[in-house]
């Protein structure tokens, strides 16, 4: 599984503030959040938020929306949905990357640790900067490439057996759990594209009604862009889609192969 720890030299503090819970409160969890504030020049440090159980929602989401609308309204994170189905809510819970809104408050045992998506560089608290991985996405022109022109008036049409294809590849939500818990993308990110991309980049291969697919797979045809896969499998194992990127790598790899031989 993709569990992460800080090292011995981090420069993390171990602690900074402690938000308290209502003298009143039963049942309290406590939240260790990192926090980090470029405009303000400290070191990044964890913020401890105590938070009451039975005046909370159940999923991580609804704890860290109570920690800022009732404790500190300058704790920083990215939501949308709160459904699992747009990825915004990506950050590491307890050394697993996965969705807030989509982890419930008690299948984590005692404290719980959030920290944003590893790897990445942080715009502050829990927000990280998608940027390059956004590029990456671009990188691969994810959308229908046709040189035919369409049937006049009609819809490009799929059997279901090649819209079967797609399965386990549209899914894909984009909230980078994947890529960030690769140690090949960790040591790599700016030539690798990644679990995500990648897996993205198979989607449009595996259509049955593009047409660029030689293109395709010439541009990811390079030592780093595709071949740093290592299969380990972080990336399947922490998806919140239940999605095998892995899988759709291996995929990539085997047509690369087929067309050479």
């Amino acid at each position: 599984m993709a569990e992460f720890s800080l090292p011995a030299n981090s420069k993390i503090k171990p602690t900074g503030k402690t938000h308290k819970a209502a003298p009143e409160a039963k049942r309290v969890k406590n939240f260790k959040i990192y926090r980090y504030d470029p405009d303000s020049g400290a070191n990044p440090h964890y913020d401890t938020f105590q938070v009451d159980l039975d005046e909370c929602g159940p999923m991580v989401l609804d704890a860290l929306i109570k920690m800022k609308s009732e404790q500190d309204s300058s704790l920083t994170f990215r939501r949308s949905c709160r459904e699992g189905i747009c990825g915004s809510c990506s950050m590491n819970i307890d050394g697993k990357n996965g969705l807030a809104c989509t982890t419930a408050i008690e299948d984590v045992k005692g404290e719980i640790r959030i920290t944003p998506l590893p790897h990445m560089e942080v715009i502050k608290d829990l927000v990280p900067d998608f940027t390059h991985f956004y590029a990456q996405y671009s990188s691969i022109k994810p959308w229908l490439q046709t040189v035919t022109p369409p049937p006049a008036g009609k819809e490009r049409l799929q059997s279901p057996a090649d819209r079967e294809k797609l399965d386990g590849l549209y899914e894909c939500i984009m909230c980078a759990c994947c890529s960030t818990a690769c140690p090949s993308y960790w040591w790599n990110s700016d030539k690798f594209l990644g679990p995500a991309i990648l897996l993205q980049a198979y989607r449009w291969l595996a259509d049955s009604r593009d047409e660029m697919t030689g293109e395709r797979l010439d541009e990811l045809e390079d030592p780093f862009r595709l071949y740093r896969c290592h299969t380990i499998m972080n990336c399947a194992n922490v998806c919140p889609k239940g999605l095998n990127p892995a899988k759709a790598i291996a995929e990539i790899k085997k047509m690369e192969l087929e067309r050479v031989l």
